[in-house]
């Protein structure tokens, strides 16, 4: 006895970015939810599928709280459909990373996955073997971006910034001869530290150091000679 083959159900998710008037322009996918499912029912019933629901989202696709592409989800993992069909990646996800865990998650669960403009059908062998390439280049991303953090740290931890200084706070620029006429003058470590901006550890320091007699080569400022912390 022969039996009829299981009526196949469809899914269908559109997705518009804005609220404004362009969203009533027919000939405008992006900003028409309803002219993006028109194609994509027409597809599911050239291919004999039930449609048992649209889910559609009025937002940007970076936003990572969708209402319906979340409602979608939880109703593949029930089980209510056997395909989504969409109208290009773009309106289904933010990233090649988001599209390969979907897709990913769909496989698992039994689910194809449909997009009409990339005409990706995972249902078919080519649609199996884009689905290895895509997955292939979002681990290639994922590794290059690794590869150079990694890179960066290693640079950063051998030769400190990008110019070659070191990593961490510049030293602060004042007047040295200064710490000595005011600490010679009475002023309190904090007191010097406030008066030239500086912390007080830098204010010690360069105290314990003492001041260098100035070279040739300096130039004189307001009838005395000025040097910098560190000069």
């Amino acid at each position: 006895m022969e039996t009829t083959p299981k009526l196949k159900t469809a899914a269908i998710y559109v997705r518009v970015s804005t609220n404004n008037r362009a969203s009533r322009n027919q000939a405008v996918f992006e900003q028409n939810p309803e002219v993006q499912e028109l194609p994509l029912r027409q597809m599911a019933e050239q291919r004999g599928w039930s449609v048992v629901r649209v889910y559609s989202d009025r937002m940007s696709g970076a936003s990572d709280q969708r209402p319906g592409l979340k409602a979608l989800m939880q109703d593949a993992r029930r089980g209510v459909f056997d395909v989504v069909v969409v109208w290009r990646f773009d309106r289904f996800a933010r990233s090649i990373e988001q599209l390969v865990l979907a897709l990913a998650e769909f496989r698992a669960l039994g689910i194809d996955f449909v997009s009409s403009q990339e005409a990706l059908d995972t249902s078919t062998p080519m649609g199996k073997a884009m689905f290895t390439i895509i997955g292939a280049m979002a681990e290639l991303e994922r590794n290059v971006i690794r590869e150079r953090i990694v890179a960066g740290l290693e640079h950063a931890k051998a030769h400190g910034t990008k110019s070659g200084a070191a990593i961490g706070r510049p030293r602060a620029v004042f007047d040295r001869s200064r710490v000595v006429e005011l600490r010679a003058a009475g002023q309190s470590w904090r007191q010097i530290a406030a008066i030239l901006s500086v912390s007080v550890a830098s204010v010690r320091r360069v105290y314990e150091q003492g001041v260098p007699k100035p070279s040739r080569t300096e130039t004189a400022i307001g009838g005395g000679m000025k040097r910098v912390a560190g000069a």
